[in-house]
């Protein structure tokens, strides 16, 4: 079965970015479930499409990050969460953490450093 991403990030360079991505060999196949703009989009899509990994942006309108990140981990526990962030100082990713993320990738990232991240978050 193939492993189910929700992309959220308020940048849509950074959401297409991602999704082309998920085409990269290395990754096990991987059904895109969605892509938000923001929390509120996220929780709604998340919701209904039941993604067992999220890439989740911090910065956003309507719900930033670190509050969808703790209503997610209520709504869909079983769903591993990586922050995609240009914030990066320790407190942002460990306070994400806290929240219920799994993981941590610094804006600006190469193609490298996104694979890795991410079969690192679905391993």
């Amino acid at each position: 079965m193939k492993a189910r991403l929700l992309i959220v990030d308020d940048s849509m360079v950074i959401r297409n970015l991602i999704a082309r991505q998920m085409l990269d060999e290395r990754l096990p196949p991987i059904d895109l479930v969605g892509l938000a703009g923001d929390g509120e989009q996220a929780l709604a899509i998340a919701t209904a499409r039941k993604p067992d990994f999220i890439t989740m942006d911090l910065t956003m309108p309507n719900m930033d990050g670190e509050a969808c990140i703790e209503r997610l981990a209520k709504v869909l526990p079983s769903a591993r969460i990586m922050v995609v962030s240009a914030l990066s100082d320790k407190t942002t990713a460990l306070r994400a953490i806290s929240k219920g993320a799994h993981g941590f990738l610094h804006k600006p990232f190469t193609e490298e450093q996104l694979v890795a991240a991410l079969l690192e978050l679905m391993s």
